[in-house]
């Protein structure tokens, strides 16, 4: 599974990255436009809120479940978490903690 967690992770910056980086071309690093074109709609409120929360929830659960298990190198999706989004950081965690399993054993 660790494997497929990685590419997961991959798969989860490039995808996002592909849409962010044109609209960062056309916009440069606009927040304020970032913000209203993504809270334009109710549709992309939804998806905004829901993002947020869920980042909120995986940050947590690194700090915690990182600790618990000796995750290495957990400040790793938590910056992709960060710079990315769940997409990333969330499969990108489970890599490491399946590492960090796979040590154990």
């Amino acid at each position: 599974m660790r494997w497929w967690y990685l590419l997961l992770a991959v798969l989860g910056a490039a995808l996002p990255y592909c849409q962010f980086v044109p609209w960062l071309l056309d916009h440069g690093l606009n927040i304020r436009a970032m913000v209203v074109e993504l809270f334009s709609t109710r549709m992309g409120g939804f998806f905004g809120l829901d993002v947020l929360v869920s980042a909120v929830a995986l940050l947590s659960f690194i700090r915690r479940d990182g600790a618990v298990r000796d995750v290495r190198m957990k400040w790793v999706p938590i910056v992709a978490t960060c710079l990315v989004g769940v997409s990333c950081g969330l499969p990108l965690f489970l890599f490491l903690r399946e590492q960090a399993s796979a040590k154990d054993t």
